[in-house]
């Protein structure tokens, strides 16, 4: 019996290989990757490393076996239909009968089009009659703390979310608690809302920034369709922006400010706040 963790040389997927290091022994893993010389130090570690790609379906062939325990980390290649990509694990997983498949999913309270994809996915998993494991993970600290640049030369926290709250968390924490899912007994069937443990407003991240920094640092709240003009003019394209646009407008619906405690419950300890992100990201 195998651990199963995909994507797992990506920003989430290296936290939870770290921490279940730490949890079971190294021949107990395996870390599906699609380049495996970014997994050369797991490998030193003693992780099994599997060469695969969502994009080409027989390369799961015979990845996994009877009794596996699962993590199927979402693709984030927006534009290559991510639901088929993920569909090409679940039917694998099926195939191998594994004891458990736990997907990193979207709050089940996001209306915005980031959603759609995981939604389908969730049905795609739910059909499947596979054992599994909801873990719908909010906003991780990270999605603003890794592009501060920007912000720092403007001086201006811009966001499309009005007077929104944001309850997010490390991608460290949601990393435990899938850890403590893989590991643990008891999450057959289950769908986990996960959030971080306090919700903050663009204005007080403003202000922390400014605290951390000596700088004078505000929030502009700005409409969504200049938002993706800002967005389109540093480079990213139109899609990917129109995404990010809308992930604001629910932000400012309140759709990513619940607070349940579920997150530090499977992560057995309080979640980061996000003031030490932001002390981390400029350590740089």
């Amino acid at each position: 019996m195998s651990i199963v963790v995909t994507g797992a040389t990506g920003h989430l997927g290296r936290h939870v290989v770290e921490q279940l290091l730490e949890k079971v022994p190294a021949d107990q893993i395996t870390a599906v990757v699609r380049t495996p010389e970014k997994a050369a130090d797991f490998a030193a570690r003693g992780v099994k490393i599997a060469v695969a790609d969502y994009n080409a379906p027989e390369t799961f062939d015979g990845l996994f076996a009877a009794g596996d325990k699962v993590l199927l980390i979402s693709g984030n290649e927006f534009d290559k239909g991510r639901v088929g990509q993920h569909q090409v694990v679940i039917d694998a997983a099926k195939a191998a009968g594994v004891a458990l498949l736990a997907y990193t999913s979207a709050p089940g309270s996001l209306t915005a089009a980031l959603g759609d994809d995981h939604r389908a996915t969730e049905d795609v998993l739910l059909a499947s009659g596979l054992p599994y494991t909801l873990l719908r993970n909010g906003w991780y600290h990270e999605n603003y703390t890794e592009n501060l640049a920007p912000v720092l030369e403007h001086n201006a926290v811009v966001a499309a979310a009005g007077e929104g709250k944001v309850a997010s968390a490390a991608r460290a924490d949601y990393a435990a608690a899938a850890v403590g899912v893989l590991t643990g007994e008891g999450h057959e069937n289950k769908t986990y809302e996960l959030s971080g443990d306090a919700a903050w407003s663009f204005a007080e991240y403003a202000a922390e920034l400014s605290a951390q920094t000596g700088k004078e640092i505000a929030y502009s709240s700005v409409p969504a369709d200049t938002l993706i003009g800002i967005l389109t003019g540093a480079g990213l394209p139109g899609p990917l922006a129109a995404i990010l646009a809308g992930v604001d407008q629910s932000i400012e619906k309140g759709e990513l400010a619940f607070v349940n405690g579920e997150l530090s419950r499977l992560a057995g300890r309080p979640t980061a706040p996000l003031s030490e992100a932001i002390t981390a990201a400029l350590k740089g």
